[in-house]
């Protein structure tokens, strides 16, 4: 079993950064792909970046590419997500989930664990 703690959402202005950070509470970066996804209202949950356990490859969707980095601290079993060049439509609830033996899917439902969210507000 593992839980993942999400923090550092918040309220910035178009063109700001944030970074989120998610918190594993067993070891994860032996086995665990991890990765962010984002829920807006009104639309589905949709993949931002994720990190392979295996060789620590990077993924990103194309509406984040060259403003967002996915990174992982393996000491401290935490992810993070540091978005820069923020727009308003990157207003959402970010989320971080946890795939066992991910390949760096970017489906919702290849991941087994989910942190509770937290929420992104970019003012124009």
């Amino acid at each position: 079993q593992v839980q993942l703690v999400e923090s550092g959402g918040g309220l910035v202005q178009a063109g700001g950064s944030l970074r989120l950070s998610c918190a594993a509470s067993g070891r994860t970066s032996d086995t665990y792909t991890m990765g962010w996804f984002r829920q807006a209202p009104g639309k589905e949950r949709e993949f931002v970046a994720g990190i392979r356990y295996i060789d620590g490859r990077l993924y990103y969707a194309d509406s984040v590419k060259g403003r967002f980095t996915i990174s992982r601290d393996n000491a401290k079993n935490t992810v993070y997500l540091q978005m820069n060049s923020l727009k308003p439509e990157d207003t959402a609830v970010y989320y971080c989930a946890a795939d066992k033996w991910g390949s760096g899917s970017p489906s919702t439902s290849a991941y087994d664990y989910w942190g509770q969210g937290t929420q992104v507000t970019v003012s124009s």
